[in-house]
């Protein structure tokens, strides 16, 4: 089975920079089509320094931010990192957007509202498109601007069809579901739609794991079915068939459940929740966690629900997923 997506992959910067331009190597020789590099500076190191990192030790693959945010880095700000990273390679840097989250409530801040983010963006789109922009009683540009997409992240219908509206590109966070993925490609059509715009390149952002024994493997994702219905996904999570209650806060895991620093003792603490039963459907619903065969059956059934890229995620916020990358790229894109 042909793959018909782009394929890219998820780099949390864990490790120092030259580990970090090893693994994009590693990545493009593979065949990857992006690499992607969330913003999140309690827990990595700087995104956008990683980014030039990554660029400058590659020669064809996309290196993307996913994603950083308008809050913790002031428009202007993420506009001259951005355009210092993308001048190294032209059409190479994609900038990934999104509310905040782990960059903002670390720190006490409150994640963007859209009216912020869509501000933030078209400060950003003048200021690299070589323009002026009027910052209250003063105005600037940026000298010596240049061009990258805007690729907006988001998973509510509201910032769906934003993501639509507003961006070059969208990576929705529905993961493979048929169902949800559809719905959210939809979404985001009709917010291109509306603004008088051509459909936008949408990536589906799932977690992966090659695996023969999915009943054990699964039981790594219990945090995240955990994450989810804390931050009111209980409803999507019926679609594979998991009815749970989960308390606002859990303690005994730091920083959060998505990011915890011991995965095992946050797995076994999201037992109280949920089931080796929840995680395995929600591993075959939402995920890509399976045979080769099954892996590349959901990137199928992801390019039917109408999405471009496939954006995979490795379990885990502080190891590197050599172990995934090499397991998919050997069973999926030979």
């Amino acid at each position: 089975m042909t793959i018909r997506t782009e394929v890219g992959v998820r780099l949390p910067a864990c490790l120092p920079v030259p580990a970090m331009a090893e693994a994009a190597r590693f990545a493009e020789n593979l065949g990857f089509a992006q690499i992607w590099i969330p913003d999140s500076q309690l827990l990595w190191r700087d995104a956008f320094m990683v980014a030039g990192a990554c660029i400058a030790s590659t020669s064809k693959i996309s290196v993307g931010t996913a994603v950083t945010n308008v809050v913790t880095r002031h428009p202007s700000v993420v506009a001259s990192a951005a355009r210092t990273v993308a001048e190294q390679a032209p059409g190479r840097f994609l900038l990934g957007l999104g509310t905040g989250d782990s960059s903002v409530e670390p720190v006490g801040l409150r994640a963007s509202s859209q009216r912020e983010l869509r501000r933030g963006i078209a400060m950003i789109r003048a200021l690299s498109g070589g323009h002026s922009y009027d910052f209250g009683e003063v105005s600037g540009r940026l000298r010596e601007p240049t061009s990258f997409p805007v690729v907006v992240a988001a998973s509510g219908p509201k910032n769906l069809r934003f993501a639509g509206t507003e961006a070059d590109g969208a990576i929705v966070l529905s993961g493979v579901s048929s169902r949800a993925l559809t719905d959210s490609v939809n979404l985001v059509t009709e917010g291109a739609r509306a603004a008088g715009r051509t459909p936008i390149p949408i990536a589906a952002s799932a977690f992966c794991r090659i695996t023969d024994d999915i009943e054990k493997d699964a039981r790594s994702l219990k945090p995240i079915i955990a994450h989810i219905a804390q931050r009111g996904g209980a409803r999507s999570l019926t679609l594979a068939d998991i009815n749970i209650r989960v308390p606002e806060r859990i303690d005994g895991v730091y920083p959060d459940l998505i990011h915890a620093e011991d995965w095992t003792a946050a797995v076994d603490r999201c037992g109280e929740w949920i089931s080796d039963r929840d995680a395995v459907n929600y591993a075959r619903e939402f995920c890509l966690f399976g045979t080769a065969d099954e892996v590349r059956a959901g990137i199928a059934r992801a390019a039917d629900a109408g999405a471009t890229r496939v954006l995979l995620q490795h379990v885990g916020s502080y190891e590197l997923p050599y172990e995934m990358m090499e397991s998919f790229a050997e069973s999926c894109m030979s």
